[in-house]
């Protein structure tokens, strides 16, 4: 039985008692491997992202991974990481993507008292349904195309944008007529601020939730969490370019606008 993921797509510890059956993921940092978490082996799936710039379109790499880690549609899947909500962000829009329920746990494993209780691992491999969830996927060539079309959320601190702090590209700067809104603006320590405060900094920084956004940083996460956040705040046509500034700056036919 399929089930409809929670909106907004964060839960609370306090939560996961009345969510009925979920699965948790841990998204460890380095070689961290936490007793009794299912871990998400994160470094390759970023390599993979990157090295196949693809739009996750190798079904049958993640429909591998997603099996071995025993998730799918019949329970609420619970992503949590250690606190700074980029990485379990952007497990949950992997598997929104592909059509699967998840929700980010607010707060990180700190919030995490306790283990909760889980359903049993799926027993069939999950079909995977790319583009089936509320948060779509870009790529250069569609973002190149829809550049007048859409709003863009640079996720990335104010030195990247500026062009200051490169992040090891060739280029610096930020895509014409970006709107800046740092991650770290988003959260208050390890927790998401609420829907309301999110939605101001949003409206603030030059951002219409009735629009479509699409969100980039330069190699995923922060992305992710800002495509999170604007979901949270209210925003309907939301995507993100994955592959980030990272991938645009190595395209010199991309558009690239330095300063302020």
């Amino acid at each position: 039985m399929q089930i409809d993921p929670p909106q907004p797509p964060v839960v609370s510890a306090e939560d996961l008692d009345r969510l009925g059956p979920i699965r948790v993921l841990y998204v460890p940092a380095g070689d961290e491997r936490p007793l009794g978490l299912t871990a998400v082996p994160i470094e390759e799936w970023i390599s993979r992202a990157q090295d196949s710039r693809s739009r996750f379109d190798d079904l049958d790499f993640w429909q591998d991974e997603i099996r071995k880690l025993g998730v799918g549609p019949d329970a609420l899947t619970v992503v949590v990481d250690d606190g700074r909500m980029t990485e379990a962000a952007r497990v949950w829009f992997i598997l929104q993507y592909f059509g699967l329920p998840v929700a980010v746990l607010d707060g990180g494993r700190p919030a995490l008292r306790e283990a909760p209780q889980e359903a049993p691992s799926a027993t069939a491999p999950p079909q995977l349904a790319p583009g089936a969830g509320p948060v779509g996927l870009t790529d250069r060539a569609e973002l190149k195309t829809d550049l007048d079309a859409v709003q863009v959320f640079d996720a990335r601190t104010a030195g990247e944008f500026r062009g200051d702090d490169l992040k090891g590209n060739a280029r610096g700067g930020h895509l014409p007529g970006a709107a800046h809104l740092s991650h770290a603006a988003l959260l208050d320590g390890t927790h998401l601020k609420g829907a309301g405060e999110i939605a101001d900094l949003i409206a603030a920084s030059g951002l219409d939730g009735s629009r479509p956004i699409v969100s980039h940083c330069n190699g995923g996460g922060r992305a992710a969490l800002a495509a999170l956040a604007a979901v949270v705040a209210g925003a309907k046509d939301v995507r993100v370019y994955y592959l980030s500034f990272a991938d645009w700056a190595a395209d010199e036919s991309c558009p690239v606008v330095s300063g302020d």
